[in-house]
């Protein structure tokens, strides 16, 4: 490829409206073109890179036994509402009718379509089965936004394992962890694998594969002394001991005016500190209320009452129907009184006394609260977030609390699909039971992305060797003069010669502007030929990780950088 005849639109300011690095060096470096919100087109160079992800993520799959398919993006209402997920997944899911008024759907995953694809098995002989797709997937994102990282139209790898057994599943679970492990390190990425929630997915276990950026939108609680990681909505953490005094008898109410806040009680005189207080929170699961009480300096997990509830449909409660339920007004809420109602509770509520809470009347609280006592709870479950530097669970040391994207996911489905679209195999004795299934995705866009975040420098983008749009830039110095464009053109094609994916910059441009292109797109060697060098018969190689450059002969800098990049390739 001559750069003459390439299409590499790089621009010299930020996109006005990007925020995240990935964004506003994929559009500057020429990869991408937003269409509209949280829909990009992939210019060449970003077809490049996305390529390159594809054929690692290929390429671990087929080490595994993965048959590939292509499944279509367009979906009949029936076939997910076998599953349900019709009804249960959000506004997310892109609905539409055809002419006919028949309901389809714009894919958001493929469990499904797999599963009903795997009807055609009939016996345990035929069994494991690894399938999987590169599919375009569509998801109507509230706010899409850090460029690849959050869109409504993405590539993704979706994988699907159909075992006999769970022990079958087990294995095919582990075999995908280890590849996906292989891929992202091929990639050049430091994936953190997290204990998380499955979410509308279901099934009994998933694992994210977690990246550190500030871009992210997940939080991840790891331990550096032991490797615990989780995401915060499934995180868990030790707390310190409380010492609680003997409290009063029964609760006592008293005025707080205009006390709105858990931080308003502590400034209040005759108040309490926030670890004295509970938080009362009201919501509306599977259409019932729902009371949920915290520690009051503990946020709340939403997922995690979202998954300990199994709750297809999830929101706050409004200020209208917290009244009619409690009597007062958020601020002046608890669960003392209450019954007949759904109560859970922290963990971290259990067994404390001598606590201040809402008297269900505006404007009053109450003191001296024995939770077990005076609160009738209906299930104690683990729903606080996990702090930075509260202590580890597996082994008491600082939990880190850091920002992550995720570019990857894997889960344990086990028999939900399979029952739903009535996926079934005959086992050893002729018994007909439904195939176990797991489920495992990777958004190529994203982990693109993702790499692009965590390799760039204030010049740009700085490309793991495997990834790279090319491997090697020739800058041609001064293209008019017809022995640099000779000698600079054979060291091009002798890189090509040798399967080194290049590009020869043969524009008629100054050096500074060639160089700082090539450093924007994050191309990973560059050699230079220019008259001056060319004179001592000398070229010069720069590597772009580390700004290393020196000097060669001419004659070996295309043998030099070659053994470089094949050294580097994973």
């Amino acid at each position: 490829m001559r750069w003459t005849r390439a299409f590499i639109p790089t621009l010299r300011d930020d996109p006005a409206d990007a925020e995240a690095a990935s964004h506003k060096l994929l559009v500057r470096g020429g990869f991408i073109r937003q269409i509209m919100a949280g829909t990009y087109s992939l210019l060449p160079l970003g077809k490049r890179v996305h390529d390159k992800v594809e054929a690692i993520v290929r390429d671990e799959m087929e080490k595994i036994g993965g048959q590939e398919f292509r499944m279509p993006a367009l979906i009949p209402a029936d076939i997910w509402r076998k599953s349900g997920r019709w009804e249960s997944v959000d506004a997310s899911l892109f609905r539409l009718q055809d002419r006919h008024g028949s309901d389809i759907c714009l894919g958001l995953t493929h469990e499904e379509i797999f599963a009903w694809i795997a009807r055609e098995l009939r016996s345990y002989k035929e069994l494991p089965q690894i399938w999987y797709q590169f599919q375009t997937k569509f998801r109507d994102e509230e706010r899409p936004k850090s460029g690849l990282l959050r869109v409504r139209e993405f590539v993704m790898k979706d994988a699907y394992s159909f075992d006999l057994d769970t022990a079958g599943l087990d294995h095919a679970f582990q075999q995908h962890f280890d590849a996906y492990r292989r891929i992202f390190e091929r990639c050049g990425l430091e994936a953190l694998a997290v204990e998380a929630s499955s979410g509308v997915m279901g099934g009994s276990e998933s694992v994210e594969f977690m990246v550190e950026t500030d871009a992210g939108e997940d939080w991840v609680a790891s331990c550096a002394s032991c490797g615990y990681a989780a995401n915060v909505e499934k995180a868990t953490s030790q707390l310190e001991p409380v010492e609680d005094g003997p409290g009063l008898d029964a609760p006592e109410k008293f005025a707080t005016p205009g006390v709105r806040t858990i931080e308003a009680l502590v400034d209040f005189e005759g108040g309490a500190p926030a670890d004295r207080q509970i938080k009362t929170l009201v919501y509306r699961i599977n259409e019932k209320p729902v009371i949920a009480l915290l520690r009051g300096d503990h946020a709340l997990a939403e997922q995690k009452l979202i998954d300990a509830s199994e709750a297809a449909e999830f929101g706050p409660a409004s200020a209208e129907e917290i009244r009619e339920l409690l009597g007062a007004s958020p601020g002046s809420l608890g669960g003392v009184g209450v019954s007949g109602q759904i109560i859970v509770a922290d963990e971290a509520l259990r067994g404390r006394r001598d606590m201040t809470t809402g008297a269900n009347e505006d404007d009053f609280h109450l003191r001296g609260v024995d939770v077990e006592r005076d609160i009738e709870i209906s299930e104690w479950l683990d729903l606080r977030e996990v702090k930075e530097g509260e202590a580890c669970p597996m082994c008491g040391s600082p939990l880190a609390v850091r920002k992550t994207v995720e570019v990857g996911h894997i889960f344990k489905l086990g028999t939900e699909y399979s029952e739903a679209l009535g996926a079934e195999v005959l086992d050893q004795n002729g018994k007909s039971v439904p195939i176990v299934m797991g489920s495992y995705g990777i958004g190529v866009g994203r982990c693109a992305a993702a790499i692009a975040e965590v390799h760039h420098d204030e010049s740009g983008i700085i490309w793991p060797t495997n990834v790279a749009p090319f491997e090697v830039v020739v800058s041609v110095l001064n293209p008019k003069d017809v022995a640099t464009l000779e000698t600079g053109t054979r060291i091009y094609e002798t890189l090509v010669g040798d399967g080194i994916d290049a590009v020869l910059d043969d524009r008629d441009e100054r050096p500074g502007v060639k160089f700082k292109d090539a450093e924007l797109v994050g191309i990973p060697w560059r050699i230079t030929v220019g008259p001056k060098g060319l004179a001592k018969g000398q070229a010069e190689i720069f590597r772009r990780k580390g700004a290393e450059k020196r000097e060669v002969d001419v004659n070996r800098a295309a043998e030099i950088v070659s053994n470089h990049v094949l050294e580097e390739r994973r």
